[in-house]
C-alpha cells in the first residue's frame, strides 16, 4: 500500500483509490454495510493512516475478510473495522515498523566511485547509500521509528480494546496465523470471504440475500494489494 495513485499494473494498493471506494459506499444510501477484503503485505505507514481517518468516519458497519496475507500496515487498517474475519491460516499480525539502510561505499571505493555531497544541514544525505549512519544518524532512526511504532500499538489497543502492555508483548514484528490471533484477540471470528459478507449483512441489518457490488478501483483482483469492498442493498 502507497499513497497516491497509481496506474494499475504494478501491484499495488493506494490509499487514494480506497479512500474513494470507501468515501462513495458511505454516501450511497443503499450501501448498509462495507467489506474490505485484504490481501497484502503491508506498505506505507501514511497509506494506512489514510484510510484509517476515512473509516473512523464511515457511519455503517466495516467488516474485514482477510485473504492469503493482512499483515504489518494491512493489519493496520483492519483494526478499526467492526469485525475482522480472517481464514484459519492467514499470515497477519506483523505489528510493527522497519526502515532499511543500505551502505554501499565499499562497493563505490572498489569501483573507484567518489562522491561530494553539498548539504544544507548535517542529516540532510542521512541514508545516502555512499556512505552508513553516523551514530547520531542510527539514534534519530530509531527516534522516528519508535514514535510510528507507538501509534500503531495505540492504534491496535484502542481499536482491539487490549492493553498497551499486551499489544507491545504481542508486537515484536511477529507474523501470527489467523487461528493463533483469534487466540490472542487480534481478530475476531474465522472465516471466508462469503461468511464475512454474511456477517456485515447482518450488521447491516439486511434480511434475506444481501445484494453485493464490488468497488470499481483500477487495481486488478490478481494483485495481492487489492483491497475490495462489497456494498450491500435490501
Amino acid at each position: 500500500m502507497l499513497t497516491g495513485s497509481i496506474p494499475t499494473g504494478f501491484g499495488v494498493a493506494t490509499s487514494e483509490d480506497i479512500v474513494k471506494n470507501l468515501k462513495e459506499a458511505n454516501e450511497d444510501e443503499g450501501v448498509k454495510a462495507i467489506v474490505m477484503r485484504i490481501n497484502s503485505p503491508g506498505g506505507s505507514p501514511a497509506a494506512a493512516e489514510e484510510i484509517v481517518g476515512i473509516m473512523k468516519k464511515i457511519n455503517k458497519p466495516i467488516v474485514i475478510s482477510m485473504g492469503d496475507i493482512a499483515a504489518s500496515a494491512a493489519y493496520y487498517i483492519s483494526v478499526p473495522a467492526d469485525r475482522i474475519i480472517a481464514n484459519p491460516d492467514t499470515m497477519t499480525g506483523s505489528i510493527g515498523v522497519i526502515w532499511e539502510f543500505q551502505n554501499r561505499s565499499q562497493f563505490y571505493d572498489k569501483e573507484g566511485t567518489s562522491f561530494y555531497i553539498a548539504k544544507s544541514g548535517e542529516l540532510k544525505d542521512m541514508g545516502g547509500d555512499w556512505r552508513g549512519l553516523s551514530d547520531e544518524e542510527k539514534q534519530y532512526a530509531d527516534q522516528l521509528i519508535l514514535e510510528a511504532y507507538l501509534r500503531f500499538v495505540n492504534e491496535v489497543a484502542n481499536d482491539r480494546n487490549l492493553s498497551v502492555s499486551k499489544v507491545k508483548d504481542l508486537a515484536d514484528g511477529r507474523i501470527y496465523t489467523g487461528s493463533k490471533s483469534k487466540e490472542l484477540g487480534l481478530v475476531d471470528e474465522l472465516g471466508s470471504l462469503d461468511e464475512a459478507i454474511e456477517i456485515a449483512a447482518k450488521l447491516g441489518g439486511i434480511e434475506g440475500k444481501p445484494e453485493v457490488r464490488y468497488a470499481t478501483g483500477r487495481h486488478s483482483p490478481a494483485y495481492c494489494s487489492e483491497v475490495r469492498r462489497q456494498r450491500y442493498r435490501h
